[in-house]
C-alpha cells in the first residue's frame, strides 16, 4: 500500500492549491478528485465558466446597446448560444488542463475516484468500474466543496427547474427565467441571459439583493439590473414549483401573507450552497460534523482528529473559492511548521454582474451593531472621466473609516472593474491604512482606481477633489 505524507481529497481551488504547497515545501503529495477532470465546481462548473459567459454576452449587449454612441455602426447583431456555450468548454478545458500540468511539474500522484476514510490514516480510492485503492497516509487535507442547495418544495429537474450547472449549458436563450434567490450566482447567471435577451424575474427572501453586503451596494445593483429589464420580488418566500411542458410555474407568499404566481419557461433555483462530504465515511475517522453539516475546525483548520484537517466550502466562512486557496496555503504551511496568517475580515467579496461590486472588511450596518464611530467618505463614478471615456458611469466607491484613527474598516464598491480595484483596498487594510494614506498617493490618471483615492479624501474632512 503506497504512502503519503500528505493527501488532499478534492481538487478545487483549494485542494489543487494545498496540494501544490505541499509539493513546494517537500511533503509526498496526493490528490484524490471524483470526476475526471481536475478544478471541482470553481473550474468546472462555477467561477471559470460563468465569467466566460459573463464577458462574452457583455460583448453582445454592447454591441446592441453601446456601439452606436462610440461611433461604431454594426448591423445585425446576433446571439450565437451554441458558439458562446462551446468557447466557454474551450475556457473551461485549457484552464483545467492547466491543473494537469502543475499536477506533474509538483510531482504530486493524481488519484481518479471517490475517496473516503478506511481509518483516519488510510484512504480507499473507487475509481470506474468499482475498482479500489487504498492508500496510506500522515496528514489528509479534505476539500470536498459544496452543491447547490434547494428548498421544500421544489423539484429540480434539471430541465426545466435548474442549477447553476444547468444554467451553464442552456441550448437556448430562455423567454422568461424566473430567479429563486437574489445572491451572487443568480444574479450573474440572470446578467447573462438578460443582455441576450431574456426577462429575469428574482424571487428574494429577504428585502433586498446581495444581502451579506452592504446594503448601500444591494440598492445600487438593482438599478443597473432594472435596466436590464430585471423585475424583482422581495419578501417573497418560495413554497413550491410545477412544470408542465416547456412551463414553469413558481408559487410565493409575500409579506401580506398572499400567494403570488410567476410562469417562466426556466426557473434557475439559486439559493446558496451546502457542504459535500457524502459517503466520505467521516465516522470512520472519527471526525465531527456541526449543526449545519459543516466540518468542525479548530483555528488551524485541524478537525477533532490530529492530523485531519479541512478548508474551504466544508468548514464555516465564505464559500469563496479565493478563501479556500488561502486555507490551502494556510494548512500546507501549518504542516510544516511555519505560522502562516489569515484574516478573515479581509477577504473580498465579488459580484461580477456589471456593473461590478466588490467588497471588503465591515459594513457600515456591521460597525452601527459594533456601536463603532466612523466616518464616511465616497465618490461616484459619474465624476469621474475615465468612467465617462468608458460609458461607465454607474456606481460609486463607499469608504469607512475610523473616527478617531482614521484607519480603513471597509471598502465597498460598485462600478467599472471594481473586482480588480478591490485589491488595493485589501492590501491598504493588511497593512492598517488610513484614508490619509491613501489619499496621499499617487494614483495614475485617468483611472478607475482614482476614485477609491477620492472616496479616501471624501472620508479625510470632505476633501474629495472633483466633487
Amino acid at each position: 500500500m503506497e504512502k503519503f505524507d500528505v493527501t488532499i481529497i478534492g481538487s478545487g481551488p483549494g485542494g489543487y492549491v494545498a496540494a501544490i504547497r505541499c509539493a513546494q515545501l517537500g511533503m509526498k503529495t496526493a490528490i484524490i478528485e471524483k470526476y475526471n477532470t481536475l478544478g471541482g465546481t470553481c473550474l468546472n462548473v462555477g467561477c471559470i465558466p460563468s465569467k466566460t459567459l459573463l464577458d462574452s454576452s457583455e460583448h453582445f449587449h454592447n454591441a446592441t446597446h453601446t456601439f452606436t454612441e462610440h461611433g461604431i455602426d454594426v448591423k445585425e447583431v446576433k446571439v450565437n448560444l451554441v458558439q458562446m456555450i462551446k468557447r466557454k468548454s474551450d475556457v473551461v478545458k485549457q484552464t483545467c488542463d492547466g491543473i494537469n500540468f502543475l499536477m506533474k511539474k509538483n510531482k504530486i500522484t493524481v488519484f481518479t475516484g471517490h475517496g473516503s476514510f478506511l481509518t483516519k490514516n488510510s484512504i480507499e480510492i473507487e475509481g470506474a468500474e468499482g475498482k479500489k485503492t487504498s492508500i496510506e497516509t500522515d496528514k489528509t487535507i479534505i476539500a470536498t466543496g459544496s452543491k447547490p442547495s434547494s428548498l421544500p418544495g421544489i423539484e429540480i429537474d434539471k430541465k426545466r427547474v435548474i442549477t447553476s450547472t444547468e444554467a451553464l449549458e442552456l441550448k437556448e436563450v430562455p423567454k422568461h427565467l424566473v430567479i429563486i434567490g437574489g445572491g451572487v450566482i443568480g444574479l450573474e447567471l440572470g446578467s447573462v441571459y438578460a443582455r441576450l435577451g431574456a426577462k429575469i424575474s428574482v424571487v428574494e427572501f429577504t428585502g433586498g439583493l446581495i444581502s451579506t453586503m452592504d446594503s448601500a451596494l444591494g440598492k445600487e445593483l438593482q438599478k443597473s439590473l432594472k435596466k436590464l429589464g430585471f423585475e424583482f420580488y422581495f419578501n417573497h418566500k418560495v413554497t413550491s414549483t410545477s412544470t408542465k411542458g416547456k412551463d414553469v410555474t413558481v408559487i410565493a407568499e409575500n409579506a401580506k401573507g398572499e400567494i403570488v404566481e410567476i410562469k417562466g419557461d426556466y426557473c434557475l433555483v439559486s439559493v446558496g450552497r451546502k457542504p459535500y462530504t457524502d459517503k466520505l465515511s467521516l465516522d470512520k475517522a472519527g471526525v465531527k460534523l456541526d449543526n449545519r453539516g459543516r466540518i468542525e475546525t479548530d483555528d488551524h483548520l485541524q478537525t477533532n482528529v490530529a492530523g485531519i484537517y479541512a478548508i474551504g466550502d466544508v468548514v464555516k466562512g465564505a464559500m469563496l473559492a479565493h478563501k479556500a486557496e488561502e486555507e490551502g496555503t494556510f494548512v500546507a504551511e501549518k504542516i510544516a511548521g511555519q505560522k502562516p496568517h489569515i484574516n478573515y475580515n479581509l477577504i473580498p467579496g465579488v459580484v461580477y454582474t456589471w456593473p461590478e461590486v466588490a467588497a471588503v472588511g465591515y459594513t457600515e450596518e456591521q460597525l452601527k451593531e459594533q456601536g463603532k464611530k466612523y466616518k464616511v467618505g465616497n465618490f461616484p463614478f459619474k465624476a469621474s472621466g475615465r468612467a465617462r471615456a468608458s460609458m461607465d458611469t454607474e456606481g460609486f466607491v463607499k469608504v469607512l473609516a475610523d473616527e478617531a484613527t482614521d484607519e480603513i474598516l471597509g471598502v465597498h464598491m460598485i462600478g467599472p472593474r471594481c473586482a480588480d480595484m478591490i485589491a488595493e483596498a485589501v492590501v491598504a487594510m493588511e497593512y492598517r491604512a488610513s484614508a490619509e494614506d491613501i489619499s496621499r498617493m499617487s494614483h495614475a490618471h485617468p483611472t478607475f482606481t482614482e476614485s477609491f483615492k477620492e472616496a479616501c479624501l471624501d472620508a479625510t474632512g470632505k476633501r474629495a477633489l472633483h466633487i
